[in-house]
C-alpha cells in the first residue's frame, strides 16, 4: 500500500487493562487485526495471531511488535475454512499460552463485483461464507469449553451489516448475520459469564481496500461518512480493548459501531 495503515505501532499506550489476558486474534497479521494485537500487547496481554500462510510476512512483523511490547506472541498460519484448522488454533492457544481469556473473530474476506448478484460465483460466495460466517461457529463452538467467567468473544461485522452495498452482496450479508449471531451467542452463554460483543467498523484503511476494491472507489473510501474521510485501524482497536477489559463487564450482546458518524443501528 502506498498510502500505509496507522496500527498504532507508535501512538498506542497501554495502561495494564487486559494483563495476564490470553487472546486470539484471527486475521491477526495486518488491519485491524494488527492494531488489535498491538493495542492488547500493550495492555498486557499474550497474543495468539491466525492468518493466511501467504502473509507470513506481516505476520512476523505483527509478532515482532507484540514481543517488542513484553508479552509473548504465538503464530498459527493456516485457512481458517478448514474446522480441523479452526480446532488447531484452540488446541495452539491452550497448550502455548495457557488458556484463553479474550476471542476476536476478526479475519475477512471480500471482493466487490459491480454487477451484483450477476457477477458473483458460487465460489466466491462459499469462500466468503466460510471464512467470514462458518469459521467463526467453528471458533467459538471450539473455544467456548476453554473460556472461564470473565472471558470475552468480540466479533467483527461492519457498518455493511445495516447499510449493505448491492456490490457487496455477499459480504454484507454475512456481517449482518455476525450480527445476530452475536446476540444469540450472549444471551445463550451470559449465564456461565462469559460475553459476546461485536465492533462494526465503517471504512477503515486496510490492506482490504486496494487489494479488492476498483481503485478509483478505494481513492475517496470513508469520504462519505460525516468526519469525511476513512479511519485508521489504530482508531477501530480501543473498541475490542474496551469489550476485553473489565470495563465492559456489564455488557453483552451489543454491537459498538466504528464509523466516522454513520448510524449503525
Amino acid at each position: 500500500m502506498s498510502d500505509r495503515p496507522d496500527h498504532g505501532e507508535d501512538t498506542y499506550r497501554g495502561s495494564g487493562k487486559l494483563t495476564g489476558r490470553r487472546a486470539v486474534i484471527t486475521g491477526g497479521d495486518s488491519g485491524i487485526g494488527r492494531a488489535v494485537a498491538i493495542a492488547f500487547a500493550r495492555e498486557g496481554a499474550d497474543v495468539l495471531i491466525s492468518y493466511l500462510p501467504e502473509e507470513e510476512q506481516d505476520g512476523q512483523e505483527t509478532a515482532r511488535l507484540v514481543r517488542e511490547a513484553g508479552r509473548s506472541a504465538v503464530l498459527v498460519p493456516g485457512d481458517i475454512r478448514d474446522e480441523e484448522h479452526c480446532q488447531l488454533i484452540i488446541d495452539t492457544a491452550v497448550r502455548e499460552l495457557g488458556g484463553i481469556d479474550i476471542l476476536v473473530n476478526n479475519a475477512a474476506y471480500q471482493m466487490v463485483q459491480p454487477g451484483g448478484i450477476e457477477d458473483i460465483t458460487t465460489e466466491q460466495w462459499n469462500r466468503v461464507l466460510t471464512t467470514n460466517l462458518t469459521a467463526m461457529f467453528w471458533l467459538c463452538k471450539k473455544a467456548v469449553p476453554n473460556l472461564q467467567p470473565g472471558s470475552s468473544i468480540i466479533n467483527t461485522a461492519s457498518i455493511q451489516a445495516t447499510e449493505p452495498s448491492p456490490e457487496l452482496l455477499d459480504y454484507a450479508t454475512t456481517k449482518a448475520a455476525i450480527v445476530n449471531f452475536s446476540k444469540a451467542l450472549a444471551g445463550g452463554l451470559a449465564d456461565r459469564g462469559i460475553r459476546v460483543n461485536v465492533v462494526a467498523p465503517g471504512p477503515i484503511w486496510t490492506p482490504l481496500i486496494p487489494a479488492t476494491m476498483p481503485s478509483d472507489k478505494a481513492a475517496s473510501h470513508g469520504e462519505s461518512t460525516p468526519l469525511g474521510r476513512a479511519g485508521q485501524p489504530a482508531e477501530v482497536a480501543p473498541a475490542y480493548v474496551f469489550f476485553a477489559s473489565q470495563e465492559a463487564s456489564y455488557v453483552t450482546g451489543e454491537t459498538l459501531g466504528v464509523t466516522g458518524g454513520k448510524p449503525v443501528l
